[in-house]
């Protein structure tokens, strides 16, 4: 197993936020990207996260060693919480996966997936501070993003059938960037409607509305 671990309390708080925000600005709203209109700010958090340089390409087997080192991360809370799962590690749409699998994991989930969210981003911090590059990984627990993508496609469908009936945006509740990206991809498969978010995090949100 690949040697991670939490971060320490000695590592200096410049060092933790700069890992961070290399993280974090990364992914800002790359969950999103080409389903959300706002491209402009996706654009500008990419460049952000490169320090103004083209991003590199990143191989499939780069992309399965963050797989790896995001498993071994996850292994490692798994035992230190005593919950018991099996981890998969997988590449897939060009991203990287972990998957864990087992019972009592709710607690790993969350209220609307916002601790499986902190999970995530830990994670891939794990990864970046052994690569040094930052992660797009994605992280599912108890199959948890699979039915929520489910649920959220029966309210995009909802709110199309609301546009298209009335000829006036619907402005659905804040969601998280998985979850946009989730409800942008059927909005914008479907004719005569768009998508697009508003606000600022946490309480961003889609406005969907008649296509121009």
């Amino acid at each position: 197993m690949t040697e991670t671990s939490i971060p320490r309390a000695e590592q200096s708080l410049d060092e933790e936020e700069t890992a961070t925000l290399a993280v974090n600005d990364d992914d800002t709203e790359d969950d999103e990207t080409e389903a959300d209109d706002d491209t402009e700010a996706d654009d500008d958090a990419d460049t952000a996260a490169t320090g103004g340089r083209t991003k590199k390409a990143v191989g499939e087997g780069d992309l399965f060693r963050q797989s790896e080192i995001a498993a071994d991360y996850v292994e490692g809370l798994l035992d230190i919480l005593d919950y018991d799962g099996d981890i998969d590690e997988l590449v897939a749409a060009g991203r990287p996966m972990v998957e864990v699998v087992g019972e009592r994991l709710q607690n790993l989930v969350g209220q609307r997936g916002a601790t499986l969210e902190a999970l995530q981003e830990l994670t891939r911090l794990a990864v970046f501070r052994q690569t040094g590059t930052p992660s797009r990984l994605l992280l599912d627990v108890g199959g948890y993003r699979a039915n929520r993508r489910k649920e959220l496609a029966a309210v995009a469908k909802n709110a199309v059938e609301k546009v298209k009936e009335y000829g006036e945006p619907v402005r659905l509740d804040a969601m998280s960037a998985f979850e946009r990206k989730c409800v942008h991809d059927v909005v914008n498969a479907m004719s005569g409607v768009a998508s697009e978010s508003e606000g600022v995090e946490p309480n961003r949100r889609i406005v969907v509305r008649p296509a121009d």
